[in-house]
């Protein structure tokens, strides 16, 4: 048994460090495919537009090129907090888990000043309240239903040039980075959400609330190959004809899996006549199965393009077709309570090893987007679908010599997120740029802030890449 705990802790340690480690080498890139995994506090200024998964565009010469450097305000948390990610330890807690993976970067206001997530803690370590309203808050309002998704795909490399010109280029893209996908759902019984979003007290004698839980996370190393394009289009002389043309991009990514959990948890607390959780439920109260695998294959591929005419710019692109991951050597997992009081120990069962194979699809992503550039300002605009459904984004930037500023918005499933922000150029090809935007939490269906800042490198005297 001794042996087990500290090979556990052992791999515990080892991709805890692989987290971090993935976390921190991103600190670096210039993009991402959902908002709160953006690296670029510019970007999300706007309202996330420009961060568009279309590959196509981000061969555009915009305004101007540059690199972004994320000071990642939200990672101590991310990475003080991974080991809430594991079932089978002291300390897993399903919501924190959630929210590290789907906002691992930004800081959240009052991302955790949430009683709600006191009753997760108090599950996990058989310590429940009996009287539920000891987890109700007049500020927390829980969502009866949640899903949350994400996809954070990066690449570093180089476009190998097979010709060019002044107007045209052909080449050959060769690359690699880290390709981290997140999918998360839970559900609440409805009496259960009225005990925690009520004011007052309130009891349900007799009765059965059921919660239950999901969460999936796939990290995989992707090893991509492309070929990108300019084609001489609208030639003529005008404001900005320098960047005319239309870029064509495709890319083909083969995923090398690291690390896949599948979790899917089911609670079940029972009141008495009282209206209190009774200590000596009908059923066992909590049921986790839990599936692990470091061994991965898959693909994925990107395509776009975009046509620049003087000061506008169009694009179109699909981003993850055919997205897969197939994993083998699953170990299985059986976690459970007997009772949610008294500090009982969990019963974790392990199931042997077979040769079942588990595949995964994440979502294909469409886009288009439209910009248009004037000498002191810019208008950017992006549709989506695939990740949460329909995003619109919109924003405005500002220019005045040392300062820019900005604002936007994200409409997604009937909301509106509003964002701004600034950027102070301190040097010709430096700048620092900070932005707070609109966000929710995993569980809480009332809107927060989230604070994003980023180090700006201007790259307009190099050459492109």
């Amino acid at each position: 048994m001794g042996h087990h705990n500290g090979r556990q802790a052992t791999r515990t340690r080892r991709w805890r460090s692989a987290f971090a480690a993935v976390l921190l080498l991103t600190s670096t890139a210039s993009s991402a495919s959902a908002q709160n995994y953006s690296f670029d506090a510019r970007r999300i200024a706007l309202g996330g537009a420009g961060g568009t998964p279309n590959i196509a565009t981000k061969l555009v010469e915009r305004q101007r090129r540059y690199r972004s450097i994320l000071i990642p305000v939200g990672l101590v948390k991310a990475i003080s907090d991974y080991r809430v990610f594991f079932p089978n330890r002291d300390d897993f807690d399903f919501s924190r888990a959630v929210e590290i993976g789907t906002r691992p970067l930004h800081h959240t206001f009052g991302g955790d000043d949430i009683r709600g997530f006191g009753l997760f803690r108090d599950i996990v370590d058989a310590r429940v309240n009996p009287d539920l309203n000891a987890y109700r808050s007049s500020g927390f309002e829980v969502s009866q239903s949640t899903f949350e998704e994400g996809l954070l795909a990066l690449t570093w490399g180089k476009t190998f040039m097979l010709r060019q010109d002044e107007r045209s280029f052909h080449g050959i893209y060769v690359g690699a980075g880290p390709y981290f996908g997140i999918q998360a759902g839970a559900d609440f019984d409805s009496e259960l959400v009225g005990i925690l979003n009520s004011s007052t007290n309130r009891y349900v004698p007799a009765a059965t609330f059921g919660l239950g839980g999901t969460e999936r996370h796939q990290l995989a190393i992707a090893i991509t190959g492309g070929y990108h394009a300019r084609f001489p289009m609208f030639a003529q002389d005008g404001e900005g004809a320098s960047r005319n043309g239309m870029y064509v991009a495709a890319n083909y990514h083969h995923l090398w899996g690291l690390r896949m959990d599948d979790i899917d948890a089911r609670l079940q607390l029972e009141t008495d006549s009282f209206g209190l959780v009774s200590p000596q439920p009908q059923a066992p109260p909590f049921a986790l199965g839990w599936q692990e695998s470091d061994d991965g294959r898959g693909l994925a591929m990107d395509f776009g393009v975009a046509f620049v005419r003087n000061r506008w710019d169009f694009g179109v692109g699909v981003g993850g077709v055919a997205n897969r991951m197939t994993w083998s050597e699953i170990e299985r997992h059986l976690v459970g309570l007997v009772s949610l009081h008294d500090g009982n120990e969990w019963v974790h069962v392990r199931l042997p090893v077979t040769d079942l194979k588990r595949r995964f699809e994440l979502p294909v992503t469409f886009t288009s987007d439209v910009a248009y550039h004037r000498e002191a300002w810019s208008v950017l605009t992006e549709y989506s679908h695939g990740y949460q459904g329909h995003n619109f984004r919109s924003g405005l930037e500002y220019r005045l010599g040392k300062v820019e500023l900005r604002g936007g918005g994200r409409y997604n499933q009937g909301d509106v997120h509003p964002s701004f922000g600034a950027g102070f150029n301190l040097r010709r090809n430096f700048g620092i740029d900070a932005a707070v935007f609109g966000t929710k939490t995993f569980l809480e269906s009332k809107p927060k802030l989230g604070l994003a800042i980023s180090l700006r490198w201007d790259k307009r005297d190099d050459p492109p890449e």
